[in-house]
């Protein structure tokens, strides 16, 4: 029942509250050229890291070039023209498969009972 509730929350084609944040997102990131998937921090989430180091350059290559872009934007308080803001599809996905698929791998690691390939030490 819970887990019910929970995917109708989230579900935009069911939730009109959920589709109303989608738009706003989608708008926003819009604005500075940015896909959701370059909000994932590297620095917080070692499998995003090892994500990103798995991908092909080019896809990271323009992943840094949006990251860029939009941080210049936001320091001159401006943002993309009209017709480039058409053209951007800030929810076409580029990590999700690899942050998947190195979920996977570390959940079958985990039951194989082998050490993780990386573990964080705070100082």
């Amino acid at each position: 029942m819970a887990s019910a509730i929970t995917k109708w929350l989230v579900d935009p084609n069911r939730n009109p509250l959920a589709a109303l944040h989608m738009k706003t997102i989608s708008n926003r990131l819009r604005k500075y050229g940015l896909r959701y998937d370059d909000l994932y921090d590297p620095m917080y989430d070692l499998d995003v890291k090892e994500a990103l180091n798995r991908l092909p350059r080019e896809i990271v290559d323009a992943r840094n070039q949006r990251l860029k872009r939009a941080m210049d934007l936001s320091m001159k308080h401006e943002y993309l023209p009209e017709d480039l803001q058409a053209m951007q599809t800030p929810f076409r996905s580029y990590l999700q498969e690899m942050l998947t698929l190195i979920k996977r791998e570390n959940a079958e690691r985990e039951a194989l009972g082998a050490l993780p390939l990386y573990q964080r030490t705070l100082p």
